[in-house]
């Protein structure tokens, strides 16, 4: 065989692993910035970086074929009431709000398009789109199970409502459907015609 085929095929050869690494590494490295503290979340719950990265991507396929939505602004502010009712009612029932935190949690979520007949395929889903406050999410709902066991005190219910108030605050805010990066549409300026 001719010795400048064999280098052509070696070069190719080598052309293909580099492509290969480099887009496994670039996968890695979007998954990681999209996920943030989920992806290692991830990574450690599967025992292995490629199981873990495609149990993510797996997660991004299937929210979106839900049709995640924005709130209205009469359920955002219906919602935003219940809320502040729910930490007024912490001060002097602070194990019965939490129960009522995660069920309005739970309101919202379906509001907004999620199931939410499953805890960790909620919080799987959540992540998606809210990768940063998820964390807080699994953290009060573990609270609220250490709870019902009667394995919780006071400031780990107070902790659970802080929790509970980051996915909140971030779940009535967002108005981006799916996490996508479209803004909402605007309206026509009056005096360009242009949105």
């Amino acid at each position: 065989m001719d010795p400048t085929i064999v280098i052509a095929l070696l070069v190719m050869v080598v052309l293909a692993l580099g492509g290969m690494l480099y887009f496994q590494r670039h996968r890695s490295e979007q998954l990681r910035s999209r996920f943030g503290p989920e992806y290692d979340r991830a990574i450690k719950d599967s025992g292995d970086k490629s199981k873990g990265e495609a149990q993510l991507l797996e997660r991004e396929k299937r929210v979106k074929s839900l049709s995640i939505r924005p709130l209205q602004p009469e359920d955002r502010q219906r919602f935003t009431s219940s809320w502040t009712d729910v930490q007024a009612e912490f001060v002097d029932d602070p194990e019965g709000s939490i129960g009522h935190a995660d069920a309005l949690l739970a309101e919202v979520m379906s509001a907004r398009g999620y199931p939410v007949s499953d805890f960790e395929q909620m919080s799987a889903d959540v992540s998606v789109d809210h990768p940063a406050v998820v964390q807080n999410y699994r953290a009060a709902h573990d609270i609220a199970l250490r709870h019902e066991r009667g394995e919780a005190n006071t400031e780990d219910l107070r902790q659970a409502m802080i929790h509970y108030r980051s996915l909140f605050e971030e779940l009535v805010s967002d108005n981006k459907p799916n996490g996508s990066n479209i803004e909402p549409r605007r309206k026509p300026d009056d005096r360009t015609g242009k949105a």
